[in-house]
C-alpha cells in the first residue's frame, strides 16, 4: 500500500491520547472495553488515524456529542447481521 502523505496509518495510545486530550490510561481502558476502535499487535495496541478523522468528522458534521463505545457497538451488530445473511 501506497501513501501519498506523510501522515502515518495508525498512532500509538499515547500519542492518539494526546490528540484526543485524554489520558493514555483512558484511552486504554476504553480499548480494553471494546469501546474505542485498535488493533492490538501481541501486547501493543495501536489506534487507527482514520479512527480519530472519523471522530472529528462526525462531531463536526452532527454539532453533537459523539458516543464511540455507542459507534464500535453498532459497528459491531452491523457486521454480525451481515455476516448472519452471507
Amino acid at each position: 500500500m501506497t501513501t501519498t502523505t506523510n501522515a502515518p496509518l495508525f498512532h500509538t495510545v499515547s500519542e492518539a491520547a494526546c490528540i484526543l486530550r485524554v489520558a493514555p490510561s483512558t484511552l486504554y481502558r476504553a480499548i480494553r472495553e471494546d469501546a474505542f476502535p485498535a488493533v492490538r499487535i501481541r501486547t501493543r495496541y495501536v489506534v487507527p488515524a482514520k479512527a480519530i478523522e472519523a471522530l472529528v468528522s462526525g462531531s463536526t458534521e452532527t454539532g453533537g456529542v459523539l458516543d464511540v463505545a455507542a459507534m464500535v457497538q453498532q459497528r459491531r451488530t452491523e457486521r454480525e447481521l451481515a455476516q448472519r445473511w452471507h
